[in-house]
This record gives structure tokens, sequence and C-alpha cells, in this order.
């Protein structure tokens, strides 16, 4: 695939040509991991962009594939694959179809198109790095993506992270919520309501969140049929619920205003209570869990669950006990 980048790094097989002669980004300013950028050819020949955080020193001791959420991009995975990264694990993230660096820009691609997508991912990664477990994250939208996928056949995933995934289906939702996207995708599917007037706050990252602003590749509105779209997929990823066999991390932040706590709750009373799930609350978490300010805490929640899902997580001093259902379970 070339000669760019150190030798000693895990290679990122999953990463095409970008131009002739360059397949390789390299972030210099990371000292302790490598940073690259290419595409990631889907299962349709469709190239999607990649990014993808690597230790150095040899292969590394597991795989993390991660989904953005709605709006968003690889970026969003930046602290967290920049943290992983240097303690041996490798992170991978792509564009999502119609988001970020991609094609078809707002125009929703279809939750069957989309879980698609991560199933390719996620075999190419088992396939380039047979015997090295492979756990799978998805934020928000993107942790619905999973669990759309998830239920319709197994990944082939050690584990599934979802921070803060999108539950919030029509059940769920008022009425006069319900019947404002009906009307509104009836006629005017086209339209780009404006976010702005919600007093909704993602994270109480601000910085963070004012550099989101500026990123261009970060979309600030959506499409009437996009967001309708969304919602579709947030129906199907709350009715997964009872498929979900896989061993799963469930991260939710209380002070999240994104997607409500009782959709949450709703997925988490229904996830099989044999498969050894683990429900995580942070009490001052937001929507952007490892981009809050507390995100490192979960951070290294992430990693430790990671080396062993039965073990204690930093953010707590006692072994977690099975969470029984109607119970919640805070990291306090």
């Amino acid at each position: 695939m070339g000669d760019a980048g150190s030798s000693s790094a895990a290679e990122p097989v999953m990463l095409l040509p970008l131009q002739e002669g360059e397949w390789l980004d390299v972030d210099g300013t990371a000292s302790d991991h490598l940073v690259v950028q290419g595409s990631f050819r889907s299962w349709d020949g469709l190239e999607l962009p990649l990014r993808a955080w690597l230790p150095y020193g040899g292969p590394p001791r597991a795989l993390l594939l991660t989904l953005h959420g709605f709006n968003d991009y690889t970026n969003a995975f930046d602290p967290l694959g920049s943290a992983l990264a240097p303690r041996g694990v490798a992170v991978y993230a792509y564009d999502q179809r119609g988001f970020g660096a991609g094609e078809n820009l707002g125009i929703w691609a279809g939750s069957r198109t989309m879980a698609a997508d991560l199933r390719a991912a996620a075999a190419r990664l088992r396939e380039d790095h047979p015997g090295v477990p492979l756990y799978v994250l998805g934020e928000s939208m993107g942790g619905a993506v999973v669990l759309a996928a998830e239920a319709a056949e197994p990944l082939g995933a050690d584990g599934l992270i979802l921070s803060a995934p999108a539950v919030w289906a029509r059940e769920t939702q008022p009425w006069y919520q319900r019947a404002a996207l009906w009307l509104a995708l009836n006629t005017v599917p086209w339209y780009r309501p404006s976010p702005r007037g919600l007093d909704i706050q993602a994270s109480d990252n601000i910085e963070m969140l004012r550099a989101l602003g500026q990123d261009p590749l970060v979309l600030s509105s959506a499409r009437v049929d996009t967001i309708a779209g969304l919602v579709d997929l947030m129906d199907i990823a709350l009715q997964a619920a009872p498929k979900i066999h896989t061993r799963t991390l469930l991260l939710y932040g209380e002070r999240d205003e994104i997607i409500p706590a009782g959709p949450i709750e709703r997925l988490w009373q229904n996830m099989p209570e044999d498969a050894g799930h683990r429900f995580i609350r942070y009490p001052e978490g937001w929507h952007l869990l490892t981009r809050d300010l507390q995100g490192p805490r979960v951070i290294d929640d992430i990693e430790a669950w990671i080396v062993d899902p039965d073990a204690p997580l930093p953010s707590t001093e006692q072994p977690l006990p099975a969470v029984a259902r109607g119970e919640e379970m805070s990291e306090g």
C-alpha cells in the first residue's frame, strides 16, 4: 500500500488511495499514535471517507469501529481515538452516507443501507485483523444504526457500545411532535427547519460546541425527509432491543437534552437479561459523552470494559452488580 507512515504502526488496511501516490495522511502532531485518513469501499462500491487512530509499536490489542451521530462526521471521535490508540486500541470511523465529506450530503440513505455499510465495515475489519477482538460503538444516530444492524443479523462483534443511542421512537414522542413531522413530510419534505430557538444544549464543553458550529463538515440543519428518516431509524432501533444478544455497554448522561431518559430506559428494560449487558448513567453527562468536560472519564470506562467487561470500571470503586429491570445504575 505504499511506504508512507511508520512500519511499526498497525497497518490501516481499510484505507484506499485518496490521490495517486498519496494514500496516507499522517497527523504529525500525534507523537504517541498514528492518525490516518482515507476511504472505505462499502458493499456497493461506494467509497466512504474514513479516519483511523492507530497505535505505534505493533498490532492493536483490540479494534473499535465507531459510528457518528446525526449531522456529524468522523471528527466526532478524535478525543476517543486520540486517547485509546496510545493504549493499544485501533479506532476506526467513517462518514455515514449523507454526512461529512461523503456524497449526497444531507440526503437520507435509508436505515437498511446504513446498516449494510456498518456490516461491510465490520466484516472488513474482521478479515484484515483475524483474531483481534472487534467492538462497535455508536453515538446517538450511530447507536441506532448499530441496534438496527445487530437485530437484523449479528455483526460478529465481541461487544457493542451504545453512547446515548437515538431511540426516541414515535411511540415515545408527544402526539403533536408526530403530527408536525407527518404534515411537514407530506407538504414540504425539502424544507430545512432551523434548530435555532430550540434552547437545547448537546454538551457542557462549550469550546467544543463552538468548534462544531464553525466546522463546514458539520451540518447545521436537515431536510424534513431526512429528519423523518432518522425517526424511522429510531423506531427500528427501539424495537431491536429484545434481539440484542451480543454483550453491550449502554451509556447515558442524566443531563442529556437530545434523547429523553424514557426511551433509553425502555431500551434497557427490553434488552435480554442474560446477555451480560451493562448500563452506566453519568449524573454529570450530557449527550456527547466522550466530548463532554468529563469525557476522559467515559473514555476510561470504555477502555476498561473492552479489556474486561465484568470488572469494575474506573468511575466506580465497587464492582457493578447486575442491574435489575426497573432499577438504574449510576456511576458516582
